[in-house]
């Protein structure tokens, strides 16, 4: 009954998903490609590869990838490093982080935010008992801040961030003393003023957080768009496919800023129930995570599930002007091949993991 509900619940995620990138995306694409259906049609092509990819993998034993673990952990590396070569890493929004193959397009990072967090569930199982101490998480903490590393060069920060963070939610759970993460967390803020410092148009994003009405042509556009299509959504929104917003007056509305699309055409109310649909599906894959019948399984889904929870977080905090642009698409819902493919292989393993209570 667990993994049903569990599935259901990803499912009606996908399906509002498809609605709403048709929506958000229906003008663009016609006036971009000639063509209403384009982004959809990429999408549904995307979410039956997923759904195809999730059955497979459901049906896997997750220990596979405790035995397969360095493999897993040696290619997606060695994608991070090829995607930063020019003829091979495809440039999109000032990031080189995609692969195109045949028209279709890979991105590494997404491919390696799974490979670390089975890494690192795999890691914690053979250490458990050593914790505690700070030099048994050093492993990790090193391919943790190669990986970041390599993703920071594309550049690809709001990925990055997710990870680390990942990663974080994972040794946390294990007892590790919580004195050390003040350590930790004190030079991850130097890390990221000094990322911060080292590009002009990080430091614009943060301007344009702070006030986004201080460039309201620049950097803030995007920012003050979204808060237009949210506030005139009201309680009950102005209906399906009825947003202003998406008539070239938010940028790409069908990526980052679903969400704001989302809320104008459905309102407070549809926001608040696709919170809530968040919401449950978090806490139904930590059950999952909880019922695990070894170490592995249960770092494994709690990692999966600290990726996806976070990534949620960060999306709808920027999106309603709590967080500064990132990035980050919403899981589910937002326009994105890989993010989708990669996010039902990781409820695939989650299923997997349930399956073997």
């Amino acid at each position: 009954m667990r993994k049903k509900l569990f599935l259901l619940n990803v499912m009606i995620l996908l399906f509002i998903g498809l609605l709403m990138v048709y929506s958000s995306s229906h003008i663009w694409a016609d006036y971009k490609f000639d063509d209403s259906y384009f982004y959809i049609k990429r999408q549904a092509a995307f979410a039956f590869l997923g759904i195809i990819v999730m059955i497979i993998v459901s049906k896997i034993d997750y220990h596979v990838y405790y035995q397969k673990c360095k493999l897993i952990t040696g290619v997606s590396l060695l994608l991070l490093v090829l995607v930063l070569i020019p003829g091979l890493g495809v440039v999109r929004g000032g990031s080189r982080s995609w692969f195109s193959i045949a028209g279709l397009s890979l991105q590494p990072s997404e491919v390696f935010k799974i490979a670390i967090i089975m890494f690192s569930a795999k890691y914690i199982s053979d250490n458990f008992i050593k914790m505690k101490k700070f030099k048994t998480v050093i492993p990790i903490l090193l391919m943790t801040g190669l990986g970041f590393l390599l993703i920071m060069l594309q550049p690809d920060f709001g990925t990055g961030f997710i990870m680390v963070c990942s990663i974080v939610v994972m040794i946390m759970v294990t007892g590790f003393p919580f004195k050390y993460f003040i350590y930790l967390g004190m030079l991850g803020i130097a890390g990221i003023v000094g990322l911060i410092a080292s590009a002009p148009y990080r430091i614009k994003r943060i301007l344009a957080y702070l006030d986004p009405f201080s460039d309201p042509l620049g950097s803030g556009f995007q920012m003050i768009q979204s808060l237009y299509a949210i506030g005139p959504g009201g309680i009950l929104g102005v209906g399906f496919d009825q947003s202003f917003q998406k008539h070239f007056y938010l940028p790409e509305p069908q990526t980052d800023f679903i969400f704001a699309i989302f809320c104008e055409e459905f309102g407070f109310l549809g926001g608040v129930v696709l919170i809530l649909l968040f919401a449950y599906l978090i806490y139904q894959a930590l059950d999952i995570a909880l019922h695990a019948k070894d170490i592995f399984g249960c770092y494994l889904a709690i990692g999966l599930t600290a990726m996806i929870g976070i990534q949620v977080m960060i999306n709808l905090g920027v999106v309603v002007g709590v967080f500064p642009v990132t990035g980050v698409t919403l899981p589910f819902i937002s326009y994105g091949g890989s993010s989708l493919t990669i996010l039902l292989f990781s409820v695939g393993i989650l299923v997997n993991i349930s399956n073997n209570n």
